[in-house]
């Protein structure tokens, strides 16, 4: 589908009311123009951050959260620091 929009004073764009439906834009959301050659492809941040998360899938392992792996290896560094005698921030 082709629509139209007009530059206006300040460089703004009224996006076409049937676009942002479909695109499912509200009020303040960002979007992110790319520039293709002589053409420029607009998107939303959500589709954005959609597009890297599926291109990094390929490097997800099944089973492990890296958040879980996160957090236990931050936890082990505290208990480290605590065997230390430095504790940590929070004890201070």
């Amino acid at each position: 589908m082709t629509y139209e929009a007009k530059v206006i004073a300040g460089g703004k764009i009224v996006i076409p009311a049937k676009l942002r439906r479909e695109m499912e834009l509200e009020v303040g959301d960002r979007l992110v123009f790319e520039r293709e050659g002589d053409r420029v492809v607009l998107k939303s941040f959500r589709q954005v951050i959609r597009e890297v998360q599926e291109s990094l899938k390929k490097y997800k392992r099944p089973g492990v959260s890296e958040v879980d792996e996160f957090i236990a290896a931050r936890r082990a560094e505290e208990a480290h620091e605590v065997a230390r005698g430095s504790g940590s921030v929070q004890d201070e």
